[in-house]
């Protein structure tokens, strides 16, 4: 049995630095730090994965809950730069601008607009992902890979696992919360995978 878990972040700070500059990825808040602590200890009670490998996306909110989630999955976390978020306005645009950007393109546009020079198209997103995802696969068959990713990598993993296209999610998408874990396997002798569950957040009930 190959098992893949993917958890997202948890909650983050975004802004300038010093007040100047692209508005960048600052890091767990105080709130995500508490959601990440719940996870930790949720796992580390109930030692539900029993995980070979950990990756995180190079991103500071990815790979700040990676090491908090660490001790608890007695693992180091090695870094995957290919399981970062989608590289779309790299925090030079107004996300005002962006948003209605976004709502003046059509369907098949928004796969192919790019909306900084230098940064991604949605579709390029899309198939970076998804090759990361089948590297780590085919690496660790019959293991168990625990992924620290983000929500638009768990979004593409759906495309990867249950082979969507883009057009499946202009009617419906799946949630990810913050630290929620989303869990797939493939057993032996078979290539379909199973979506175990999805969004699983009971740790946050509380915290």
């Amino acid at each position: 049995m190959t098992s893949i878990f993917l958890i997202r972040h948890a909650a983050y700070d975004e802004g300038q630095v010093d007040g100047v500059g692209p508005r960048v990825d600052l890091g767990l808040s105080d709130k995500g730090k508490l959601q990440a602590q719940a996870l930790a200890d949720r796992l580390r009670v109930s030692q539900e994965i029993k995980a070979d490998v950990l990756y995180a996306s190079t991103l500071p909110r990815a790979r700040q809950t990676a090491a908090l989630l660490a001790p608890a999955l007695g693992l180091s976390a090695t870094l995957e730069e290919d399981l970062a978020e989608w590289r779309s306005g790299d925090g030079d645009m107004d996300e005002a601008e962006f948003i209605a950007t976004w709502q003046g393109l059509g369907d098949r546009d928004r796969l192919f607009h790019r909306f900084v020079d230098g940064c991604e198209t949605a579709i390029e997103f899309s198939a970076r992902v998804q090759s990361a995802l089948h590297a780590i696969v085919k690496k660790h068959v019959g293991q168990t890979a625990v992924l620290v990713v983000h929500g638009g990598v768990m979004q593409v993993a759906f495309q990867y696992f249950f082979g969507y296209g883009d057009a499946a999610f202009r009617r419906a998408y799946p949630a990810a919360g913050y630290t929620s874990i989303t869990h797939w396997n493939l057993p032996m002798n078979t290539s379909k995978w199973v979506l175990e569950s999805s969004n699983d957040t009971h740790h946050l009930k509380g915290a």
